[in-house]
């Protein structure tokens, strides 16, 4: 079936009135546009990161101060860590920021990144219902939490969607002697971002790995609690992957990709990152990592 046109003509409704509905609309769609978006001028890069970041809502309160300091606007696109480097790897994308290390170095040393670079982090947790049917918050380390929830065939969320949180909870499954692959009538695999996945934890009453920035941030609307102990198997490192724009026959946003990557690695930035969401929250949603690198940029300023 065709689908039919928004501006079709309706009885009651002349020609002259629909052209002027027409140009009512697009007057109303010039104004919103920013100045610079209507001139064709402002400059863009395109940041492919993950669902946790956005989630955590760290983008949203640090990138409209990028965009003013360097007109740069920044087109975000949030999916998994392994698609965000499949992005990296065919060039659809200018800077990727994730959080997979092992997948991440494989870019740097098949040469289609220039460089790696780790600049926050925070940690997974388990979380899961009060009661905690599988009693996994008397076990002392992630995979033995796993087998307490396999051996009780109690409701588990997975992901399912290669991002750096799935990643880590195959590596867990792994270490704990189970496969990821295993299946019982309570095992749920979503394929989505993480808020998404910690909504249906939430609904189902089910445990669930999650980094601890975006259960944070949805904790108030799952009512699940964290019941892993900290372990260095659940740390969570942020890094930023410039790429080798030589890799690729097309263009990329290189001094663009440079000074976002210098506004993420700048003091000031850095500073925010270490408290943000304590003041929503109680505690810091990241933990900046200090980093000898600090990217320039020739063709913008970034403070």
């Amino acid at each position: 079936m065709r689908e039919a046109s928004p501006f079709q003509f309706r009885p009651g409704i002349g020609a002259i009135g629909v052209f002027a509905m027409l140009w009512l609309g697009l007057t109303l769609a010039v104004s919103l546009m920013p100045s610079s978006a209507v001139a064709g001028s402002q400059r863009s890069v395109l940041l492919a990161t993950t669902t946790s970041v956005r989630d955590s809502g760290l983008l949203e309160a640090l990138l409209p101060d990028f965009t003013q300091q360097t007109e740069i606007n920044v087109r975000v696109i949030a999916v998994g860590t392994g698609a965000a480097l499949r992005m990296g790897r065919e060039g659809n994308a200018d800077l990727l920021l994730t959080h997979a290390p092992t997948a991440e170095q494989a870019l740097v040393d098949d040469g289609v990144a220039r460089r790696r670079t780790p600049f926050m982090e925070n940690h997974f947790v388990i979380a899961g219902p009060a009661d905690d049917p599988a009693g996994i918050a008397a076990t002392t380390t992630p995979e033995a939490a796993l087998q307490a929830i396999a051996a009780a065939k109690a409701r588990w969320v997975s992901r399912a969607d290669d991002s750096g949180t799935h990643k880590r909870e195959v590596a867990l499954w792994k270490a704990a002697g189970l496969s990821p692959e295993a299946e019982w009538s309570g095992f749920v695999r979503t394929g989505s971002g993480m808020g998404l996945a910690l909504q249906v934890a939430g609904e189902k009453r089910a445990y669930i790995l999650s980094d601890i920035g975006t259960y944070l941030a949805f904790a108030k609307r799952i009512d699940l609690e964290i019941l892993s102990r900290p372990s260095d198997s659940l740390r969570n490192v942020y890094s930023l992957i410039q790429l080798e724009e030589s890799k690729f026959e097309h263009p990329l946003k290189t001094d663009e990709a440079e000074a976002l990557e210098a506004y993420f690695l700048s003091a000031g930035t850095l500073e925010r990152i270490g408290v943000f969401g304590r003041d929503r929250y109680g505690r810091a949603l990241f933990t900046p990592i200090p980093t000898t690198h600090r990217a320039t940029s020739a063709a913008v300023g970034v403070e």
